[in-house]
């Protein structure tokens, strides 16, 4: 679809901020569409990735959602640092939601390294709900049950797909380095000459001035940012990973796992979902118990280990996949998203998996 298109019951325009908005042409449908989704998309991509899949969604649920594919950190924009990226991104979602306030909420279904932007994000989105600072801003059934709001909007999804959570340091973080320790220690060395500050921290080599690399201030409420009270006020958090053929992103951390966690998979557990070959619901574990695990796994790379037990505060729902048997296997870091036209016959069934266990 072009910019102002219509095509089977589907409209698109590019938004005020530069994004491309999604929504029913049904006008009885699209007034009654209260739920914001921000698709987010990852290094070197564009609002065009997630074409595919805001079309999809919009027609699965016409006068449920309305979708925001974000522009504001496309192309070489994504080399300037995650929490910059973050800003811009937080930004343009409080830009999106003042363009339409019968908006009550809000999900972010993001992609890649867009996963992390999407996490700085929420933290400077989040408000603490208290009836005082909310009243008359939000309707009566966003008010109900509330931890809090993202951007004044009700929480409902987090979604992310194929994203370095646990950075890419660890031992096949980054499938194409072949799990050679030489490689992986010379990519930290020099990866912040490709990909900037962006680089840094994947590889969380950005503790300067004495402060934690930032993947690890974003496990907890860090300053002016409530990171981990953003994640957990959504009424659900879910990885979906590769489990191979994903070159850029581990299976260990796009799914925050450790070695010894990762699941035996089997093919297809469903026919209407070919590539789903895994499903975990893991429920949030208290410092004591995250505590213990840590003493046991004591061989672990000690800032990984950080990580995992710092999310795994949050529950988690794990969607594993595999393209294995595809053609397209070898590009399964953008099939799992359809990031092109051509790959819509495999990555299909995953993008409708999110759409089926969406809560509207």
């Amino acid at each position: 679809m072009e910019n102002g298109a219509v095509q089977n019951g589907v409209c698109s325009s590019k938004s005020v901020n530069g994004g491309e908005d999604v929504w029913s042409c049904n006008q009885s449908d699209a007034s009654s569409a209260d739920h914001l989704v921000v698709m987010v998309h990852g290094i070197l991509g564009s609002d065009a990735d997630w074409k595919f899949a805001a079309e999809q969604f919009v027609r699965a649920l016409p006068d449920k959602v309305f979708v925001h594919c974000s522009k504001r950190n496309m192309a070489k924009l994504t080399l300037d640092g995650v929490d910059v990226m973050g800003e811009r991104l937080a930004q343009e979602v409080l830009e999106v939601i003042k363009q339409k306030p019968s908006l009550c909420k809000i999900s972010f279904i993001a992609h890649s390294v867009g996963g992390l932007v999407a996490r700085y994000a929420i933290g400077g989105l989040f408000r603490p709900y208290r009836r005082e600072n909310t009243e008359g801003l939000l309707p009566k059934s966003c008010e109900e049950g509330s931890k809090g709001t993202i951007g004044g909007l009700e929480p409902m999804n987090f979604i992310t797909v194929a994203t370095p959570h646990l950075g890419s340091r660890g031992n096949k973080q980054v499938p194409f380095l072949f799990g050679v320790t030489a490689f992986e220690k010379a990519a930290g060395l020099v990866i912040h000459w490709i990909f900037r500050r962006t680089g840094r921290h994947l590889f969380l080599t950005d503790g300067d001035d004495g402060k934690p690399p930032l993947l690890k201030c974003m496990l907890k409420d860090y300053g002016e940012c409530y990171f981990m009270s953003a994640l957990r006020s959504f009424k659900r958090r879910v990885a979906y990973s590769n489990v191979g053929y994903d070159h850029i992103v581990g299976w260990r951390t796009s799914s925050i796992r450790r070695n010894s966690d990762l699941p035996k998979w089997e093919d297809s557990l469903n026919e209407k979902y070919p590539h789903i070959v895994y499903e975990e619901r893991c429920k949030a574990c208290d410092v004591e118990q995250c505590d213990s695990v840590v003493m046991e796994d004591d061989g672990l790379d000690k800032v990984e280990e950080e990580l995992v037990t710092g999310l795994s505060r949050v529950s988690w729902e794990k969607v594993d996949v595999s393209f294995h048997s595809s053609k397209l296997r070898f590009s399964a870091h953008s099939v799992i998203q359809v990031k092109d036209p051509y790959m819509r016959t495999e990555g299909e069934d995953v993008i409708q998996h999110m759409i089926d266990h969406f809560l509207v």
